[in-house]
């Protein structure tokens, strides 16, 4: 099993890497970094063309990434790749499918300022374009201090592509040996399949509640029997503030679904997700709503 991390020498870089070293030590998967330089430097006519300004560029990024696959620890399987592309997301698209890769990982954070999540334009670009599950490390990830991931968090809708997201979610589970958190996020939903506009919030509530029972018994029903499951309501006046009402640690890790409005084996980021990412303290991995070469794909 293969993990792509999109690396660039910066801090969103740096927590990609973080992230991408936590998820290949939980499930046993090679780490690749890869680096995309664009395939030509547009310089000034005034200035003389520089012969080896390619090489250059070339040799300074090859040093990065034998900077970053040092600073990865030594239990972790890990390889460099330079390529070149006009465009970061498509080199590391491409860089997938080369490698057989079963997702990518990237810092997400841009250069905004607000949130620890604020989803920079190759992030945009792969939310977009990528067939694989796309993993994002919240800004300064970098000083997370957990070697594995402790717990997943899966926030489950009503609406079509949750079981994929689930069978996805149990089968990390099972591999990284982690427990799983079921987290409904019906309630919050203003278009979802169960409000009816007699309801009553606490209507509203228990058909969250019964939703989220009967979920965690067919999440139940695919795990060991013994394997370590729970099921929380995440309730609030917006889907921002339930999700702060949460308990995240260090090591934790959400897993949400691409919206409906997906391409085919493509990811789209929804609305309520898009809403939790504002706010999430703790990396979200986006899976797309077609099954794929999952996760725990027996590559490498």
């Amino acid at each position: 099993m293969r993990l792509v991390v999109g690396y660039l020498a910066t801090p969103s870089g740096e927590d990609g890497l973080a992230l991408g070293a936590q998820l290949a030590r939980s499930l046993g998967a090679q780490l690749d970094i890869c680096m995309v330089l664009p395939p030509d430097r547009t310089v000034p006519a005034r200035v003389p063309a520089e012969t080896g300004y390619d090489d250059i560029l070339a040799s300074r990024a090859q040093r990065w990434l034998d900077e970053a696959k040092s600073s990865v620890p030594s239990d972790i399987d890990v390889d460099v790749h330079l390529s070149f592309h006009d465009s970061f997301a498509q080199g590391l698209i491409d860089e997938v499918s080369r490698l057989g890769a079963q997702a990518i990982v990237v810092g997400a954070a841009g250069d905004g300022l607000l949130g620890r999540h604020s989803v920079g334009s190759v992030s945009t670009e792969l939310l977009h374009s990528a067939h694989v599950p796309l993993a994002l490390a919240p800004r300064g990830y970098r000083h997370s201090s957990a070697k594995k991931i402790r717990e997943v968090t899966c926030a489950l809708g009503t609406r079509t592509g949750a079981d994929v997201l689930l069978r996805t979610a149990v089968r990390t589970c099972e591999r990284m040996q982690t427990p799983l958190r079921l987290v409904s996020l019906v309630a919050l939903d203003p278009q979802n399949d169960l409000r009816d506009h007699r309801d009553t919030p606490d209507d509203i509530r228990d058909r969250a509640v019964a939703h989220a029972q009967s979920t965690l018994e067919v999440a139940k029903s695919a795990l060991p029997e013994d394997f370590p499951v729970s099921v929380t309501i995440a309730d609030g006046s917006s889907v921002e503030s339930a999700v702060r009402t949460l308990d995240w640690q260090d090591g934790d890790l959400v897993m949400v679904g691409s919206s409906r409005l997906a391409q085919p084996h493509r990811l789209f980021l929804g609305s309520t997700a898009a809403k939790m990412l504002r706010v999430l303290p703790v990396p979200m991995v986006v899976v797309p709503k077609q099954e794929f070469e999952n996760i725990n794909g027996s590559h490498g």
